[in-house]
């Protein structure tokens, strides 16, 4: 019988992959996403001084109350590459390097991607 590998292990293999080629700097931090089935994540880091600048989710909510917080759907993942764009640019930051986290580059990954480069990031 031939053992399962699990899909988290091998999406963290790709993602180490993908890591050991992008870097963020203070002028180009890597925009780093990650993904559960209920929610999705979002930050700027600089990983020449280990820090994150900045971070959206759907954990945080929207400010409503009484709103269900849902971030596994499109519409959510669009909102927080607008939000995280929003946020970037009030910092100064323009140009970010995009990091996928061994993702496809395929539905909320991509959804989020796209609200990022309509709100004004370059990547």
């Amino acid at each position: 019988m031939i053992p399962e590998i699990s899909k988290d292990k091998v999406r963290k293999r790709i993602h180490s992959r993908i890591r050991a080629k992008l870097t963020g700097s203070k002028e180009r931090p890597r925009l780093n996403v990650y993904r559960s089935l209920n929610h999705i994540y979002a930050q700027l880091i600089d990983d020449a001084e280990g820090i994150t600048l900045v971070s959206a989710s759907t954990v945080k909510g929207n400010g409503k109350k009484g709103a269900k917080r849902t971030g596994g759907n499109v519409a959510s993942a669009k909102e927080i590459g607008k939000q995280i764009a929003r946020q970037a640019m009030e910092k100064g930051i323009k140009k970010v390097v995009f990091d996928r986290g061994g993702y496809l580059y395929h539905g909320r990954i991509k959804a989020l991607a796209d609200a990022a480069r309509e709100a004004g990031l370059e990547f």
